[in-house]
């Protein structure tokens, strides 16, 4: 590596201009993540109308999606070899640096929870019900098994584009539970909604210009990108739907 390349990755992944099939692609998504951002289950939380008990359980049967999401990347990263092809280094670069990242999410996700009342070792056993868990299994497949851009797609444009826009509205809510006594809401059990609601929401935005370098030149593989995305929104939308049906049985 020459030292402009050294300069150019310490910089950060440079976002370029849009061309017109990825414009197209972006808004063919957004109908689908403004479903996912604006959920009424997020709604509900932000303006402090869910109950506490119906927040403990997202908390709990999200969790696994968080955890397990550096190892999604992880896997899609194994496939990243053929350093031949358009977009495969910037790409291999991208997700080493954010792995890390999105493991300290995992404590801060814990930080969270712990502050509504769940423990970590609730955390660490759960299985989330079935329509919750299937974004998990769509995610663990899409990464294994698909290409290098659908589990791009899939994962960190797809799921953190709609994370980044539900957070701002929870954040700027949370408050409204500060006067339960069986809540904590300090700066270190907000850390993990404070970075996806300001600072971290460069990723999806990363994201989507590492699909364009992988699949510039690539109807097929553009389609398929796309198709992986929209999987990911509609099944973090059925997720969403059966969380917000819950009902306590205490």
């Amino acid at each position: 590596m020459n030292v402009q390349e050294k300069e150019s990755y310490s910089k950060g992944l440079v976002i370029t201009a849009h061309s017109g099939w990825s414009q197209a692609f972006l808004d063919k998504l957004i109908p689908a993540k403004n479903r996912v951002g604006n959920h009424p289950f997020f709604t509900e939380w932000a303006a402090g109308r869910l109950s506490v008990d119906h927040i403990r359980y997202a908390l709990l049967n999200f969790y696994p999606l968080v955890a397990h999401f550096p190892s999604y990347m992880a896997v899609n990263l194994a496939k990243a070899t053929a350093f031949h092809q358009p977009g495969v280094t910037d790409t291999r670069t991208w997700l080493i640096q954010n792995i890390k990242v999105e493991e300290r999410h995992l404590f801060w996700y814990r930080d969270w929870a712990v502050g509504f009342g769940l423990t970590v070792d609730e955390l660490d056993r759960v299985t989330p019900p079935p329509a919750m868990n299937a974004v998990n299994h769509f995610l663990w497949s899409t990464n294994y098994r698909a290409s290098l851009a659908e589990g791009i797609a899939a994962t960190n444009l797809a799921i953190e584009w709609a994370t980044g826009e539900w957070t701002i509205q929870v954040y700027k809510g949370i408050k409204s539970y500060t006067d339960d006594p069986s809540i904590t809401i300090t700066p270190r059990t907000m850390a993990w909604l404070r970075a996806h609601a300001h600072y971290d929401d460069a990723h999806p935005y990363e994201a989507m210009e590492l699909i364009k370098r992988l699949c510039d030149h690539d109807p097929i593989a553009q389609q398929n990108a796309l198709h992986a995305a929209e999987q990911g929104l509609a099944y973090y939308e059925l997720a969403l739907d059966a969380c917000f049906k819950y009902v306590s049985k205490s």
